[in-house]
Formats: C-alpha cells, structure tokens, sequence
C-alpha cells in the first residue's frame, strides 16, 4: 500500500491549503468591513476574497475531501481503530460548514449586503483554529478523549468572549 503514503501526502498538503483559506479568509472580512468607506481599497479586498475562496479555498476543500474518503475506501480498518476517526468526522463536518459559510458571508460582502461587524470577524476567525487543533490531536493521538474536546471548547469560548468584549475598531477615516 505504497501508494497510501501518498495519497495522504497529498491529503495533508490539501487539508494545509484549505487551512490557509479559513484563516485568511475571515480576516480579509475584518478589512473590507473595518474600511467600508474606502471604496477602492474594498473592492480590492472583493476581489482577494473572491480569489482566496475560488482559487485556493473551494479546490482544498475539495482535494482533502477526495483524498480523505479515498484513505478510507483504501483503508476501511480505519474504522475499526477508535472513536477518534468519528470524532474527527464530526470536525471536518463542522468545517465544512464553516468553509461554506465563508463563502455565503463573501457573497453578502460583494454585493454590500452585510450587517457584520469586524468584531463578530475577529471572532468568527477563531472557528477554525479550534477544528483544526481538534483534528490534529484526534489523529495524531488516535484517540478520543472528551476533557481534552471540552477544555479546548472552553479555551476557545473564552478567546472569543474576549474579543467580543473588545472596544469597536475605530479607523481614522483619510
């Protein structure tokens, strides 16, 4: 089963671009909000949002979806290995919501629709920090461990309780 190691090669290299979209992604949402009075300014950052979701975001997603069911057609003993693999199935279903709803935000944002704040972006930038620490202990531990889920749950709240206490960004308009 050669070829396994690189099917999830390529499994880690997709799943890290994905990453980099849900990262990303959010924080060009804090700066087209934070400057919406800087019109040329934002629809440069339209135009890097439109690029970092179609161009790099939706492909990962995509890619490390494919290659995460072909790891599992290859390997169906997976299944038989612990709660952690269903555990970890229950994340990346949560991120793939999370990616999707990057996407319906961009669309509001494009069209000038959107009533969210760059606080609520701040925070909503968190998400996949958590589902990403989440993924990683799960399969690299090989196993499922609720404390572990619950604290870093907790940490997380509390990291965006925080943000959300935070003053609103105020810009010093040109």
């Amino acid at each position: 089963m050669e070829y396994y190691s690189w099917i999830l090669t390529f499994h880690v290299m997709a799943f890290m671009s994905w990453m980099a979209m849900l990262f990303y992604l959010p924080r060009l949402f804090v700066y087209h909000v934070e400057h919406s009075h800087k019109s040329e300014f934002v629809e440069v950052v339209k135009i890097q949002e439109y690029k970092v979701y179609k161009y790099i975001g939706l492909p990962a997603f995509w890619a490390t979806l494919l290659s995460g069911s072909a790891m599992l057609i290859i390997n169906p003993i997976l299944f038989e290995t612990g709660e952690w693999l269903y555990a970890k199935l229950v994340v990346v279903a949560l991120m793939t919501a999370y990616s999707f709803s990057l996407e319906y935000f961009r669309e509001e944002l494009e069209k000038d629709e959107c009533k969210r704040s760059g606080k609520f972006f701040r925070a909503y930038n968190e998400v996949p920090t958590l589902l990403s620490i989440l993924i990683v202990a799960y399969v690299v531990v090989k196993t499922f461990s609720l404390l572990f889920t619950t604290i870093t749950i907790a940490f997380f709240a509390f990291i965006i309780y925080m943000i959300m206490q935070q003053p609103a960004h105020k810009d010093k308009k040109d």
